[in-house]
This record gives C-alpha cells, sequence and structure tokens, in this order.
C-alpha cells in the first residue's frame, strides 16, 4: 500500500523510522532540549542524516501528568520548526497535536502528516483534519494525560483498543477524510498498564485486521523501564528490542529517539523477511 505525505509517496508495506521531535520544556525524554528553533532544526537535520523517513513535531508534552498549553502557545512553538524543516529537509514533516488549529496551520506550512494522541475528539478536529487533505493518525488513548495512567482499567484490552479505533475510523470518513488517508496507533502507555502494554505488543499483528497502516511508539516509554529497571536515557536496548518485535509485525512506522540504531534494527528485519 502507497500513501500519500503531502506530495511525498512512499511504500508503507515497508518499516519506516519517525525521529521525535519534541519542541517542549517538559516532555518525558527530551524536553528543554530543543525547544529553540535552531536546536530544534540541527536536531531535525541529525535524524534525517540518520535515516528518518518521517520528523514528528510537537510542541505540548503528553507523557502521563502532563499540563495542557494553550492553543496560541503550541502554534508559536512549532510553527517555526515545521516551515524551516518542510522547506529544508528530505522527510515527512508529522505534527503532533490534537488542536485543529495547530492541524490547520502546519498543514499549510508544508506538514504531511498529522499525528492526534487525542484520536480526532476535539471539537471540529476531524472537519479540519479532512480540509488539510493530508494523512491522520489516530491514536486510542483511554482518559486525558494528565488523568491517563489513573487505574486504566480493560476487560480485553487489544478488542477494546480495536473498538476504539474502529469507531473513530468510521468519524474520520464520515468527516471526509480518505481511507487511504488514515493510520493507527493503539496507544502504547496511554492509559495502559505494563500487562496491558505488553499484551497489545504481544497481538499487534492483529490490528492489522482493521485495514490501516499502523503506526507505533515504544521508544525509551515508562514499560520498558518497568521490565528493566532502567532511568528512561538508559532504555536503548530494551527499545531496540520492542522496535524489532513492532517491526517484525508488519508495523508500517516506529517513533523513536533514536534514530540511527532504530533504522539499523529495521534493515535487519527487513532483511530477514526479505530471506524468509
Amino acid at each position: 500500500m502507497k500513501m500519500n505525505f503531502a506530495g511525498r509517496e512512499l511504500d508503507m508495506s515497508r518499516c519506516h523510522v519517525m525521529g521525535v521531535l519534541n519542541v517542549t520544556p517538559d516532555s518525558f525524554s527530551d524536553g528543554g532540549q530543543f525547544n529553540r528553533p535552531d536546536a530544534a532544526l540541527a536536531r531535525a537535520r541529525q535524524m534525517v542524516a540518520d535515516g528518518a523517513t518521517f520528523i514528528d513535531i510537537g510542541g505540548e508534552s503528553t507523557r502521563p501528568g502532563a499540563t495542557p498549553v494553550s492553543v496560541q502557545e503550541e502554534l508559536d512553538r512549532v510553527c517555526p520548526v515545521v516551515e524551516a524543516a518542510a522547506r529544508e529537509l528530505d522527510a515527512v514533516i508529522s505534527v503532533d497535536t490534537s488542536a485543529p488549529e495547530v492541524m490547520a496551520e502546519t498543514a499549510k506550512l508544508g506538514a504531511g502528516l498529522i499525528n492526534d494522541v487525542r484520536a480526532l475528539q476535539r471539537d471540529r478536529a476531524p472537519e479540519v483534519a479532512a480540509q488539510a487533505g493530508i494523512p491522520v493518525c489516530i491514536m486510542h488513548i483511554q482518559g486525558e494525560p494528565d488523568t491517563m495512567q489513573d487505574r486504566p482499567e480493560y476487560r480485553n484490552v487489544r478488542r477494546e483498543v480495536s473498538a476504539f479505533l474502529a469507531e473513530r475510523i468510521r468519524v474520520a470518513e464520515f468527516a471526509g477524510i480518505r481511507p487511504e488517508n488514515i493510520l493507527l496507533d493503539p496507544g502504547f502507555g496511554f492509559g495502559k498498564s505494563l500487562e496491558h502494554n505488553l499484551q497489545l505488543l504481544a497481538s499487534l499483528e492483529q490490528m492489522h485486521i482493521l485495514g490501516h497502516p499502523l503506526l507505533v511508539g515504544v521508544s525509551r516509554k515508562s514499560m520498558l523501564g518497568h521490565i528493566t529497571g532502567r532511568d528512561v536515557n538508559e532504555r536503548l536496548p530494551a527499545s531496540l528490542a520492542a522496535a524489532t518485535i513492532a517491526a517484525m509485525k508488519g508495523v508500517s512506522i516506529i517513533r523513536v529517539h533514536d534514530v540511527r540504531e532504530t533504522v539499523d534494527a529495521v534493515r535487519v528485519v527487513a532483511a530477514v523477511k526479505e530471506a524468509g
């Protein structure tokens, strides 16, 4: 399956690497490191040189317990970086946002993907995303970032996540988003316990039944810290293990902090698949 990201056509049967670029002061892993446009653009250049196909730019932290920011503040953070990156870099610029105003403005500036952790649940988000005309990633979340880890509960996490995403697909298509412009993210760490996350990762290939390419983000997340006992900046080996599992299970995009190492892991998976 091929998808068109603002004029760039990609084969989604391959696994692509998306580099994380948080232009925030409080993201869980790299908050404050790249909240100046020049530093952010330099980081984006390096990730593209390391092999990233996508750069995911976010102006609002969605870590557990994060405090929301105003739409204007989010626009001020992301727009200069999106505009410069879209103009200069040979990569798809993704915008990690739930705000319709940010979706609309960054699409005008050259963004090729809207990555919404709230699954287009904010007022007017489906309609604005449809008008933007670029692909949208719809992610599962239980609750809101400031409360999502307060005792998340499921009877069957895979079935409930799949049912949620199927309903959001219907909403997106009703608003005018074309089916070929929809990606899905099961939302590792967003309103899920360690056991929930492991069950989702173990059964990830079953989500292909929904009929859309999958994007996953497990890089440096607390689920890996719970398993290994490592602090956030010591989770590269665990992140690579999770990324390798996801790639083996047919994921189209893996969202990561450590691009170069993940690109190598994905290349090994691709070579093994081709040999088989």
